[in-house]
């Protein structure tokens, strides 16, 4: 079975967005491994330089480096990323598995991006589109597209 991670810098606060988290990591668990791992972000003073910003990115990306799964094929959410309809995700996520690559790791990173190494490190960067999402309703959009995705593959009504 392919094992699938989502990281995601910081924890889920508002129970409708917990609650939402845990419907689309159930389902998943109907077609792959899934793991969702919060990771600290790094605090910032509340009007941080771009110096301050760089380091406290540079520290999360140590911490993100550690936690990607060996040898998984690693995606990155950024605005500078590739847009993707639904089922060219799902075709996209077929492609690697039929690589023959046994897990994909995804990053949202924290409120301020993620550092440049973590981009470069990355297989595939991908765009949510042009606008901007809240960090925890974004989180449980990547979770519908992933459970989207795996629908699709799998030749399921849900994506009609």
């Amino acid at each position: 079975m392919f094992d699938i991670t989502l990281i995601a810098m910081g924890k889920l606060k508002e129970k409708f967005y917990i609650s939402a988290a845990e419907e689309y990591k159930k389902r998943l668990g109907g077609y792959c491994r899934f793991s969702f791992l919060e990771l600290p972000e790094v605090r910032l003073p509340e009007d941080p330089s771009p110096a301050e910003i760089s380091a406290g990115l540079e520290k999360e990306a140590e911490l993100i480096f550690s936690k990607i799964p060996k040898g998984a094929w690693f995606c990155v959410f950024t605005p500078e990323g590739k847009e993707l309809s639904s089922e060219k995700f799902a075709d996209k996520l077929k492609d690697v598995k039929l690589s023959g690559k046994s897990n994909a790791c995804f990053l949202i990173g924290s409120s301020f991006g993620m550092s440049p190494r973590v981009k470069a490190k990355a297989d595939f960067r991908l765009s949510m589109g042009p606008m901007t999402f809240p960090h925890h309703l974004a989180r449980i959009m990547v979770l519908e597209q992933l459970y989207r995705a795996e629908a699709i593959q799998a030749g399921s009504k849900y994506h009609k």
